[in-house]
């Protein structure tokens, strides 16, 4: 084995919700060894002893950065060390060297050192990660206000008559109201009492949720508006749809190189699908779902009320494309506008005459 002060190792981490497995390579691509951490601040550092004991750590590749592995990420990046977000092997891999934790996180390592691996994982430290947190609570709170009110519609439908009389034609909030000041009494013994109950419960969840959400909203709004108040004063985005972009890009939107690997990343940059004679695109199914519909959304809109989007589809409209194949080149457009307002761009140094006579 080389000498450790010229050995460079490359790490490779297989991760898991208790344990972490870890493969350790040199910069000739020998296995130095392997090694099972949990998934603590001890075994991150014991991890970090192991490897610095073989050489100097030169990157870390994690599967995982956004679940399991976002601790151990954290971690080794305020320790000055290159993570590299690596995904899973493919079938062919997997297939042909076998599956187990030691074989990936030896894979996860020299997809690394291959140059496959290239990606920079978000960093999960900001503000970006608290309005994600929050969206999680605010998405399982709406899933469960919709299946309540469905419940409670349910409910209606299978109620004696004379209590389903007196509510089925009711809208949805006055529904809510006069059910909750129904009294049940203290021991309800009959159908309609007991119906009445449980009607009155579903209700008061709904009503409970609902303060829920808008709490939650109000600590989204205030968030997105100091993350991205840019975003927010154009016309036409919301503190959602601002949000969703927003996660995608992650608390270090330097991460992405280009417009391109944005518009790749939200899933809206057409893929070559050419073949002999035959040039064509096709649509990417790819990318953050949440982002890609986010765009969706800012595009329809734009469709029905900007002046210069409206004579866009007029145009295009004419040269005999459809609907949604010039709402694909119109999220393509409007990726191309979000990223520069997403991505802090980088000063472009000129240098001066005094400086290019100096270099000659």
């Amino acid at each position: 084995m080389p000498s450790s002060s010229v050995t460079s190792v490359t790490l490779g981490v297989d991760t898991h919700a208790d344990v972490h497995v870890a493969a350790a390579l040199d910069q000739l691509g020998r296995r130095l060894g392997t090694l099972t951490v949990p998934s603590t601040p001890e075994g991150y550092a014991s991890l970090e002893s192991w490897a610095a004991n073989m050489g100097t750590i030169e990157q870390v590749g994690l599967e995982g950065t956004g679940c399991y592995g976002a601790g151990l990420s954290r971690w080794m990046r305020q320790r000055g060390h290159r993570v590299v977000e690596v995904n899973r092997p493919d079938r062919q891999t997997r297939r042909r060297r076998g599956k187990s934790d030691t074989v990936d996180a030896e894979a996860a390592a020299r997809a690394v050192q291959a140059g496959v691996a290239t990606a920079i994982p978000k960093t999960g430290d900001g503000a970006v990660e608290m309005i994600r947190t929050l969206r999680v609570a605010r998405r399982s709170a709406m899933k469960a206000r919709t299946q309540a009110v469905n419940q409670l519609k349910s409910l209606i439908v299978t109620a004696p008559d004379p209590l389903r009389e007196r509510i089925r034609g009711l809208h949805r909030s006055e529904l809510i109201r006069t059910v909750t000041r129904w009294r049940t009494g203290a021991e309800p013994d009959t159908l309609t009492a007991v119906t009445k109950l449980a009607m009155k419960s579903i209700a008061l969840r709904y009503q409970q949720l609902s303060d829920e959400i808008s709490e939650l909203d109000r600590h989204l709004h205030r968030l997105v508006g100091q993350a991205a108040a840019e975003l927010l004063a154009v016309k036409g985005l919301g503190a959602e749809t601002v949000a969703a972009l927003l996660i995608a890009v992650g608390d270090n939107p330097e991460r992405l190189r280009s417009e391109s690997a944005f518009a790749h990343l939200c899933g809206v940059a057409p893929i070559p699908a050419s073949s002999g004679k035959t040039s064509r695109h096709r649509l990417n199914r790819g990318g953050d779902r949440q982002a890609n519909h986010a765009l969706y959304m800012i595009t329809v809109t734009r469709m029905a009320w900007e002046p210069r989007t409206r004579a866009y589809v007029a145009r295009r409209t004419a040269e005999g494309k459809t609907k949604s194949e010039i709402i694909r080149c119109l999220k393509r457009h409007i990726a191309r506008e979000i990223y520069r307002l997403l991505v802090p761009r980088v000063p472009i140094h000129l240098p001066s005459r005094q400086e290019l006579t100096t270099a000659a």
